[in-house]
């Protein structure tokens, strides 16, 4: 029985270890980058769409809708 509980916490340590590892590197893509040949596109058109909108909680959130929705 204590054998089953050392190897459980034994996994438990390095599953918390390659979480805070894994943590800590850059995002892949950056914000300032653009992503597509459609943002630059949009961006000189003054139709750019910013990636993210920042709720009334002031949390980032994804910009999905006017990203994708017709440009006029």
């Amino acid at each position: 029985m204590k054998q089953t509980v050392r190897k459980f916490s034994r996994a438990g340590v390095v599953a918390a270890l390659v979480l805070v590892a894994s943590g800590c590197n850059r995002p892949l893509l950056s914000p300032a980058e653009t992503r597509t040949p459609f943002d630059s596109y949009d961006s000189v058109r003054g139709q750019y769409a910013p990636q993210t909108l920042t709720d009334d909680l002031g949390r980032d959130k994804p910009n999905i809708r006017q990203r994708l929705s017709t440009k006029d």
